[in-house]
């Protein structure tokens, strides 16, 4: 990418989006332009047209997407459907009108069938039944990579697609309902520990493994793709390492300096029993992470008791 390009991050206020704005904006790009959902709704066909008419970007890093954790997942089912289906129809469909140069559409790992083989190959895609709980948002992420794919058939788009494993950092959501497991349980164990609780509850047996990113290694990873990769085949984007959740819930506890217990509500469910990515094919344009869960806790947590005082 050319430092003068204007490059179109949809989705700036989010975790990821943000990321990558942190990213492009410590690599010298200044052409960075966003829109906030107030001024520009992403659903509405009409208005992502005339936004991108107006402002013809060169790239696009299409991070917009409506995000949650189980439970809000299997609350929500049609909103989170219709909103990212809507969201990336929109985008990927105007950067064809108005010539994008490139496109990096990010999915999310739960694409893959909840009994695939491990570690989760690109190809296992669409070989088995989706999680239930999250059904809906991985369908609408298949049809972004089915998107850009098409484009790239039928018109010649260069259009790519990462599926990043699951994140958490700085911007992330800590909502105790509607987060993901990282924030939710710093959120937890926070809470916990400022009332002086004796336990902290953690939805299931702890026995599930996951496999879980800071979110600035993505944006690094995001940053490497749209440079050096053009292909037609999503690139998986992971660490290759994964931890029980009460592993997990251990780590989180050591980091936010909770002394209680933890316990476990077996009659909630655990989700996917196992998903660990193969970042082989990135590995191999050499590509890495550089933050390791125990760091990335502890900046996470960081950014959370700063959020916190800012309220």
């Amino acid at each position: 990418m050319e430092k003068t390009a204007k490059i179109y991050v949809a989705g700036h206020r989010g975790m990821v989006g943000s990321a990558i704005c942190r990213k492009l904006q410590q690599q010298g790009f200044t052409n960075i332009l966003t829109r906030t959902s107030d001024a520009l709704d992403l659903r509405n066909q009409q208005g992502v047209n005339d936004f991108f008419a107006a402002e013809r970007p060169d790239y696009v890093f299409l991070a917009a997407a409506k995000v949650g954790g189980i439970l809000a997942n299997n609350t929500y089912r049609a909103e989170f459907l219709y909103d990212n289906l809507m969201i990336e129809a929109n985008i990927i469909h105007a950067a064809w009108k108005v010539g994008v140069k490139k496109l990096l559409f990010l999915g999310s790992s739960c694409i893959y069938p909840k009994m695939a083989d491990q570690p989760l190959k690109e190809e296992y895609l669409l070989t088995g039944l989706l999680e239930p709980t999250n059904e809906p948002y991985a369908i609408a992420k298949i049809a972004g990579i089915k998107l850009c794919e098409a484009y790239r058939d039928q018109y010649g788009c260069n259009f790519i697609a990462a599926m990043p494993t699951n994140l958490y950092g700085q911007g992330d959501n800590y909502h105790l309902q509607n987060s993901h497991v990282i924030p939710a349980m710093i959120r937890k164990f926070h809470d916990a520990k400022v009332a002086n609780s004796p336990f902290v509850e953690i939805w299931g047996t702890g026995t599930p493994l996951r496999e879980f990113m800071y979110v600035d290694d993505l944006a690094d990873a995001c940053y490497f793709l749209i440079q050096h990769y053009n292909g037609k085949m999503f690139m998986n984007v992971g660490t290759g390492e994964e931890v029980t959740i009460a592993n997990l819930a251990r780590t989180v506890q050591s980091v936010v300096g909770y002394t209680g217990q933890i316990k476990f509500d077996t009659s909630k469910p655990d989700g996917t029993p196992r998903k660990l990515m193969d970042n082989s094919k990135l590995a191999g344009m050499g590509w890495k992470y550089t933050t390791s869960l125990t760091q990335g806790l502890e900046k996470a947590y960081r950014f959370f008791k700063s959020e916190m005082k800012e309220r």
